[in-house]
């Protein structure tokens, strides 16, 4: 039996971070992945990396037009080996950075939980048993699979980490799934040359965002060519000689309808990755949603246990477990500044679809109901210089405002680059600035973030 200082199970962005730090301590560390193909995480390898290599690919494909079908396919090959290209670069370095740490080892297996100090690795060719006095979890979250007939095993059906694999551009793509990330497939795919599908059972399209947002995002996804199936119950998925067959109930009209595919995905949310892992042996409990429980500390029911990232159930971005190696990295090595996940507040998220989706903060909508007097910035993106310069001028920023303390609420910017600028707005909510502190800021030219000058001066 191997015995170490701590074992972290999954090669994630908290667990990978966190090995490299306890390792320069001089602790002795073990990490334990299943697959060699996902060496630094999901984000390097199947999620936020590569598809945003597409992202980019897809929107150099668009602005070629006008394309061929044929022409577009090809550029699409392309870009599937440069995403492989990229991510395997990426992948290798993050092995190599600790696996030629002197103390790290690691380990390319299945973990199982055989006490709640010790953890079998089943390898290629035999099982090892390892024993550590701290143990990490950090193993990510999996597609959820809806129970929908003909999904399984189905060579034309795949998820958001599969169909960035696929070699061959689909002249059909339908995707089951209307949320951020059959967003982005369908944003990606669409700008490629695939006619897109997306297919979801409730009526209202993106519930969680402002009326008024929702509505300027389904348009412009619409003007790109993207049909939105909302009121769509499916109820099988079949293989038909060369292509699939989507068998769906139309809620609105009110009967059974069927619609070909060349590829179908499944983009219906993803679930905390805890297959296997047996954590009742070590005593690890689970909340009502089949997470791992932790509190604030990222403590497990087990006190020498830990969890980060997506498996905890929570926010899915990688920024989020970055964080959590730094709550966890303030338990073991700082010690003087212990953080805490109460700390964590504002915390933005992006949609790359074309042109980017950002937020943080309240929309209007939460800002009423929380009871805020609020006052409402708006600004349309064909009035930004920059965007005019890009020749990206779809879209609109929104602000809200508490109209008592003129501080920022919150922000929605559904523009070019807006991936960036929410970052600004996240930093003055942060630090408690009046809405006036970017109005009368001084910004340089041509830029986006100028936009901000303007935007706060439609305040009504």
């Amino acid at each position: 039996m191997e015995k170490y200082d701590g074992i972290i199970i999954g090669f994630g962005k908290g667990g990978k971070t966190l090995a490299g730090d306890l390792a320069n301590a001089g602790k002795r560390i073990a990490i334990i992945e299943k697959s060699d193909n996902m060496y630094g995480g999901t984000c390097i390898n199947i999620a936020c990396i590569p598809s945003k290599s597409l992202v980019n690919s897809a929107a150099h494909t668009k602005i070629k037009e006008p394309l061929s079908f044929q022409e577009k396919a090809k550029l699409y090959q392309k870009a599937i080996e440069e995403k492989s290209n990229l991510t395997s670069r990426l992948r290798k370095k993050n092995f190599d950075k600790l696996n030629n740490h002197n103390n790290v080892t690691i380990y390319t297996g299945t973990a199982t939980f055989r006490s709640p100090n010790q953890v079998s690795v089943e390898l290629e060719h035999e099982t090892v048993v390892l024993e550590g006095e701290y143990i990490f979890i950090n193993t990510g979250a999996i597609p959820i699979l809806p129970d929908i007939e003909g999904i399984e095993n189905n060579d034309r059906v795949y998820t958001s980490s599969t169909l960035m694999d696929l070699e061959k551009l689909p002249e059909r793509l339908a995707i089951i799934g209307a949320g951020y990330i059959g967003l982005e497939f369908a944003s990606i795919y669409s700008d490629f040359g695939s006619q897109v599908t997306v297919f979801q059972d409730g009526m209202e399209f993106l519930s969680r965002e402002d009326k008024d947002i929702a509505e300027d995002i389904l348009q412009v996804l619409k003007e790109k060519g993207i049909d939105f199936k909302l009121g769509s119950k499916i109820n099988a998925v079949r293989n038909q000689s060369k292509e699939a067959i989507i068998s769906y109930f139309d809620i609105v009209a009110g009967e059974n309808k069927e619609h070909p595919a060349d590829a179908v995905l499944i983009a219906t949310g993803r679930k905390p990755n805890i297959e296997g892992l047996n954590l009742a042996a070590a005593g690890v409990e689970l909340t009502t949603r089949s997470a791992v429980k932790v509190d604030e500390y990222l403590r497990t029911s087990t006190p020498n246990i830990w969890a980060m990232g997506d498996v905890t159930g929570g926010l899915q971005f990688t920024y989020i477990s970055l964080d959590d190696y730094r709550i966890v990295r303030s338990q073991l090595i700082d010690k003087d500044v212990k953080r805490s996940t109460k700390e964590r507040v504002n915390i933005p998220y992006s949609i790359f679809i074309n042109p980017p989706y950002s937020r943080v903060g309240l929309n209007e909508r939460e800002a009423i109901e929380q009871e805020f007097e609020v006052k409402i910035a708006k600004l349309p993106v064909a009035s930004i210089p920059k965007a005019q310069v890009l020749q990206q001028t779809k879209g609109i920023l929104k602000a809200v405002i508490d109209a008592k303390t003129n501080l920022i609420l919150g922000a929605m910017l559904f523009c070019a680059e807006s991936h960036e600028m929410i970052n600004v707005i996240k930093l003055a909510i942060d630090a408690g600035l009046p809405y006036t502190f970017l109005r009368d800021q001084i910004f340089t030219h041509p830029t986006m973030s100028e936009s901000f000058n303007d935007l706060f001066t439609t305040i009504n």
